[in-house]
C-alpha cells in the first residue's frame, strides 16, 4: 500500500469514529514533511456549530499544537466542500487528497470551484488529487456526507 493510500486509510478510520459517533462520516488528517501533524473527524452534530468539519479541526488540531501548515498536504475522504476549500487557501496548503467527490458544494466545482480558481489576492491554487478508492469504501455503508 502506498503512503498516500496509508494516509486515506487513516482518514477512513476517522470517517467510521464520525459515523459512530452520529455525524457526517468525514475524517481528514495534515501531513507536512511525511508526519501527520493534525487530524480530526467530523464533529458540526456534537458541538453544534455547522463550521466543525473535519478537514477544518484538522487544520485547528495542526495549528493547535504550533505547526506551521503552510506547504502540508491536507487528506479527506470527502472534496472538502466550499467552507473548507476557504481554509485551505487562506493557511496555503499546498496539495489536496480526498477520495469521493462532494457534488455541487465541493470546492473544485463551479461556480464556488475555490480551490482551483486563480484569485489575485492568493497563492496559486493547491495540487488537487482524486485519489480513487480502490478497494477502499470511502465511507461506511448507508452514509453519505452532509
Amino acid at each position: 500500500m502506498s503512503t498516500p493510500q496509508k494516509y486515506m486509510e487513516r482518514c477512513l478510520e476517522l470517517a467510521q469514529k464520525a459515523a459512530a459517533e452520529g455525524e457526517s462520516p468525514v475524517g481528514s488528517i495534515l501531513v507536512k514533511n511525511g508526519t501527520i501533524i493534525g487530524e480530526a473527524s467530523e464533529m458540526s452534530r456534537q458541538l453544534k456549530d455547522i463550521t466543525r468539519h473535519a478537514e477544518m479541526l484538522a487544520i485547528l488540531d495542526a495549528i493547535k499544537n504550533n505547526h506551521d501548515v503552510a506547504g502540508s498536504t491536507i487528506y479527506s475522504n470527502v472534496e472538502p466542500c466550499i467552507l473548507c476549500s476557504y481554509a485551505i487557501r487562506h493557511y496555503k496548503i499546498a496539495e489536496v487528497v480526498y477520495s469521493r467527490p462532494a457534488g455541487e458544494l465541493g470546492g473544485t466545482n463551479p461556480p464556488f470551484d475555490i480551490l482551483t480558481a486563480h484569485f489575485n489576492s492568493w497563492a496559486a491554487p493547491p495540487i488537487i488529487t482524486n485519489l480513487p478508492a480502490g478497494n477502499i469504501d470511502t465511507l461506511p455503508t448507508g452514509q453519505s456526507p452532509t
